[in-house]
């Protein structure tokens, strides 16, 4: 895909943040959308189904956490990556995001080039580059990886991109269990540094939703889907 090619919506409240990063962004060639608040950027995201999404956490109205799981809720975002531009860095911001259904985080601030650098490592991780699978079976769960939706008997779950992928990845293959740094290399990717809880986050929050206990941990090695029939 060429560069040109890719969209990117960049959300922030600040106009000097947004001169900067899209100034940037469009020096690389990259087509850039702004937003300056949360309704506004669920408004152009609808209509311009961006590849990435820059979201800062701080807006006022609507946060970028808020903003972020209302995203994560619309289907046809559902492939978008997206990414929080802050500069605040404490652990308990960076649990919400990911737990919110962002990919990463872009911490304030950063230099020009590693700016890019980094988009263009973030946009490396869309799905089309990552052929899967369409569909998973395994007993009653049911994982369609085009529609990105997961259904367990009759009951259908929406989950957020990265706790998707997590569960698909684990599923491709029942029983077999994938180390904690196959699934950072897999699902996040080798040239994105994640926190050490970021996994258990999102296997917390995977139990949480389906209601199953098929996800087992295996200390000191890493997670397995274990097969059997979900009642």
């Amino acid at each position: 895909m060429d560069i040109s090619e890719y969209k990117i919506l960049i959300v922030d409240d600040e106009d000097d943040i947004l001169e900067f990063v899209g100034y940037n962004l469009r020096k690389e060639g990259f087509k850039t959308f702004m937003a300056n608040n949360g309704k506004d950027a669920i408004r152009i995201a609808k209509r311009e189904l961006p590849h990435l999404i820059i979201l800062d956490v701080m807006m006022p109205e609507m946060d970028g956490i808020e903003t972020c799981r209302e995203m994560r809720n619309i289907p046809s975002l559902k492939s978008s990556v997206i990414t929080f531009f802050t500069a605040r860095n404490e652990d308990y911001s960076q649990i919400a995001g990911f737990e919110a259904g962002a990919d990463d985080y872009i911490t304030k601030p950063i230099k020009p080039r590693v700016l890019t650098s980094k988009i263009t490592a973030l946009l490396r991780r869309l799905p089309e580059s990552k052929p899967v699978k369409s569909k998973i079976i395994v007993g009653n769960l049911i994982i369609d990886n085009e529609k990105y939706t997961v259904r367990i008997n009759d009951t259908e779950h929406t989950l957020p991109r990265k706790e998707f992928e997590l569960l698909s990845l684990l599923a491709s293959k029942p029983n077999r269990v994938f180390t904690r740094n196959e699934i950072f290399s897999k699902v996040w990717s080798n040239d994105v540094i994640v926190g050490d809880r970021t996994i258990d986050v999102h296997i917390r929050k995977l139990r949480e939703k389906l209601g199953i206990d098929h996800i087992k941990t295996l200390k000191g090695v890493g997670y397995k889907y274990e097969q059997k029939e979900i009642n």
